[in-house]
């Protein structure tokens, strides 16, 4: 916001415009980290800076985020980085599902950069959105059998896998958290692991990324061959 919109903003406009700021500045740093990176500064600065829009005018913002623990600054090799934490997310699922917050794109804010990321966010963030089974088949309830969770789980492995790179190596807390609540721990358990008896996926071992714990919980623990927390399919 430039100078002169700042002046012209009353108290309840600015405690608006803050609110709505800090969502897009975690919506920009998730997209941009892959949702586990760190992102330079003066990138993040860059993507959200809008027309007339400074490092400044973002100041009071990035405090206010850092004191609730949503962001964490790190000062690596010489370069100043912001790294998303786990309450950040909390924070940014918090903005975009409340209805308090009045949380909305308008013409200036809206880009396909940003709306593609709220997809995303959506898509491998967010458990209450489902992936359909079937093209053109919005279905969103629980999943009933192995042949159902079977084309989901292959439909959400490719989807991370093409939209974040990841080498034909999957996370199966992404999965799990993708997937959400449309079926209990247990059976997702239980209908991975047949899946790799089936030569559908291998399970590999190793551990996450940053070795979260809640992270490392949602992977899967077996009892002959301990934690597992990558799943990669196997060829046809």
């Amino acid at each position: 916001m430039s100078k002169k919109a700042e002046i012209a903003l009353t108290a309840a406009e600015q405690l608006l415009w803050n609110a709505k700021a800090k969502v897009r500045v975690l919506l920009n740093l998730w997209d941009e980290g892959k949702g586990e990176k760190k992102v330079n500064q003066g990138k993040l600065t860059k993507l959200i800076a809008r027309t007339n829009e400074t490092k400044k005018t973002y100041e009071e913002v990035l405090k206010e985020l850092e004191e609730a623990g949503a962001i964490a600054y790190l000062r690596e090799k010489g370069r100043s980085q912001v790294e998303l934490t786990a309450k950040g997310k909390e924070v940014l699922a918090a903005g975009l599902k409340s209805q308090d917050s009045l949380f909305e794109f308008d013409g200036s804010q809206m880009g396909a950069r940003l709306g593609n990321a709220l997809l995303k966010w959506m898509r491998h963030e967010d458990g209450g959105v489902a992936v359909a089974v079937e093209a053109g088949k919005g279905d969103v309830g629980a999943i009933a059998s192995y042949e159902e969770f079977k084309a989901v789980a292959l439909d959400v492995y490719d989807s991370l896998n093409r939209d974040y790179n990841l080498d034909d190596l999957v996370p199966i807390y992404r999965m799990r958290r993708a997937i959400g609540e449309r079926v209990g721990r247990s059976q997702f358990n239980e209908w991975l692991l047949e899946m790799q008896a089936n030569d559908i996926f291998q399970l590999q071992g190793g551990s996450v990324e940053d070795s979260a714990a809640d992270k490392i919980q949602d992977s899967i623990t077996t009892e002959v061959g301990g934690l597992r927390c990558y799943a990669q399919r196997l060829k046809p």
